[in-house]
């Protein structure tokens, strides 16, 4: 990655969640879930995640449940997620954020929610890294609806559970 290459701001409306929490999601519910069924509760917000990215999750959930829980899960995520391209060897959260121009990357990873990190990914993007629970606490899309639809807040338009 080059400086150049992410000049924009991130769009506040697209989501990365790291490989543990998308497992999280599925294994545990919790505050990943809570998350995440915000996400997937408005159209108009976004996950993003490139295909390595998935892989992982995919792995840490046949390793944790099974392969066929495994597969069936990444054909559903296919689904709901924007795909996004980027380099080999990049780490997938990180890359899909840079290339998905993502505003959060929901993480229990606390490497990579540490100020040296921090730093250094401020070069390349700007993102906040942020536990699924501070993420859910913090998001609120009633307050960002006018600036990223337009018009008045009218919940919620999609079930997250469908």
């Amino acid at each position: 990655m080059t400086d150049d290459d992410f000049a924009d701001a991130p769009d506040v409306s697209r989501v990365v969640a790291d490989a543990d929490v998308l497992a999280a999601d599925l294994l545990v519910g919790g505050d990943a879930r809570d998350a995440l069924d915000v996400v997937r509760a408005h159209s108009w917000v976004t996950l993003v995640a490139s295909d390595p990215l998935l892989d992982d999750a995919e792995a840490v959930i046949a390793d944790l449940a099974d392969a066929d829980l495994a597969a069936d899960w990444r054909e559903r995520i296919e689904g709901l997620v924007e795909p996004v391209d980027h380099p080999d060897g990049d780490h997938p959260a990180l890359a899909s954020a840079a290339h998905g121009n993502a505003a959060h990357v929901l993480t229990f990873d606390d490497a990579l929610r540490n100020a040296k990190t921090n730093a250094t990914v401020k070069k390349y993007v700007t993102t906040s890294f942020t536990t699924p629970k501070g993420f859910a606490r913090l998001f609120d899309p009633e307050r960002l609806y006018p600036e990223i639809v337009g018009g008045d807040y009218p919940g919620p338009d999609r079930d997250p559970r469908a």
